[in-house]
């Protein structure tokens, strides 16, 4: 096994500890560490089964780990529901973007967070406010959009993406964001953008944890990554010192190419 530290001197967005996840007789994860720096593209590679959509579930506050524990910017996060993980910073994209068709963009940007005039929030809502920091939260990272006005039911699956993305980031309060599998479905060219907004969320210094099974855009995005393999962390190592073929080998294997020779 190889696992590499990869934090910087700007510390760490999330960080998982001795995590362990049971259903049952099932271990579904067994002891998984691992950090996702500020400022960086964390990528979590693994096989169907590995463990990977438990430990993201766990993040997000889906589930809530039986042993280990989780930190957030350095202090030990405790939450049991989505609310509380997004209340310490983590903001998690599914594959299920979740998405109000019948609104617009920045509707569905400050959906559930709407700002309001009036005492308390009770009157109408501020939508050119919020179209306002909706635009500016789109250029801040890159998000090609027709308008923060654009119905959602017209937007391509790259652009949804970027919605579920703005939506993630927009609370202003953000350390980790967890994406999964977010080009999943997308064209080559969508497929592109999605990943430079993901490399844009890490250049303005949150710390990005991407789930793909494409080996290669891995390499190309991320600057770390972890493997994933029956519920235990095999592997965890810098992208510019291994290749797509070592981490199939790690994927498939448990270790690395150099180690089986």
């Amino acid at each position: 096994m190889r696992l590499v530290s990869t934090a910087t001197v700007t510390g760490n967005a999330l960080e998982v500890r001795d995590v362990v996840k049971r259903f049952g007789g099932v271990v579904a994860l067994n002891g998984v560490s691992m950090t996702v720096p500020r400022g960086q593209v964390t990528a979590l590679v693994g096989d169907n089964g590995a463990g990977k959509s438990t430990l993201v579930r766990c993040l997000s506050g889906v589930h809530e780990p039986d042993e280990g524990e989780i930190l957030v910017s350095g202090d030990r996060a405790v939450f049991g529901s989505p609310l509380g993980a997004r209340a310490f910073g983590i903001e998690t994209v599914f594959q299920e973007l979740a998405l109000a068709d019948n609104l617009d963009v920045s509707a569905n940007i400050f959906l559930g967070r709407e700002l309001r005039h009036g005492w308390a929030g009770l009157y109408r809502l501020k939508k050119k406010e919020m179209a306002r920091r909706s635009e500016e939260l789109l250029q801040r990272y890159a998000i090609n959009m027709p308008s923060a006005n654009a119905p959602v039911r017209r937007l391509s699956g790259g652009q949804r993406q970027g919605v579920a993305i703005a939506r993630a980031v927009g609370t202003g309060h953000t350390h980790a964001v967890l994406m999964d599998e977010p080009t999943a479905a997308l064209g080559v060219q969508e497929t592109a953008k999605v990943l430079g907004i993901v490399r844009a969320l890490a250049d303005s210094g949150l710390g990005v944890l991407l789930i793909s099974h494409n080996m290669q855009q891995v390499i190309d995005t991320a600057d770390q990554v972890y493997v994933l393999r029956g519920g235990r962390m095999v592997a965890g190592m810098r992208t510019a010192d291994t290749s797509t073929q070592e981490l199939v080998h790690y994927i498939t294997t448990g270790v690395g190419l150099r180690e089986s020779n």
